[in-house]
């Protein structure tokens, strides 16, 4: 399940933040939202807006059986909430892949979610992989981990 933003209510909202933010380019980035499903979408999209989710981990191997363009440092986005209303901007500051079984504690404590240890991080991710992923292959500990970390541009706390 793909949830998308409705063309018109993406660039409206654009409009908006860059009345707050002016300095953002004129044209809008890439709008997604975290998860799988609504649900999943507006509970990190919470923990993103209250300054706990300052991290997220995408397969590489979704990336490369979607087609979809891997993030790079700099880059902005508009995460939506699970209805597809653009609720936030954040601009990518780190990427690095590493085996799903090498994610570290610093990186699972920055995704904010469950009680924030490694071992929640892998049950989580694991678990999600296995559900979710877009590849045949699902989930292997071995499996390439795209980890990213993020700061928040608007709405800023």
């Amino acid at each position: 399940m793909s949830i998308t933003a409705d063309p018109d209510a993406l660039a409206e909202y654009w409009r908006e933040v860059r009345t707050v933010v002016p300095e953002l380019p004129a044209e809008a980035p890439e709008a997604w939202a975290f998860g799988a499903t609504p649900e999943h979408a507006d509970g990190l999209l919470e923990l993103v807006m209250s300054g706990v989710k300052t991290g997220t981990a995408s397969s590489v191997w979704d990336y490369e059986a979607s087609g979809d363009p891997m993030p790079e440092v700099g880059e902005l986005s508009v995460i939506l909430d699970g209805s597809g209303t653009p609720r936030a901007v954040i601009r990518t500051t780190s990427l690095q892949t590493v085996p799903f079984d090498e994610v570290g504690e610093e990186h699972a404590h920055a995704e904010g979610e469950g009680d924030r240890t490694l071992r929640a991080w892998r049950e989580i991710h694991e678990r999600f992989w296995r559900t979710h992923s877009e590849d045949s292959r699902g989930w292997t500990p071995g499996m390439p981990v795209l980890c990213e970390r993020f700061e928040l541009v608007h709405p800023v706390r």
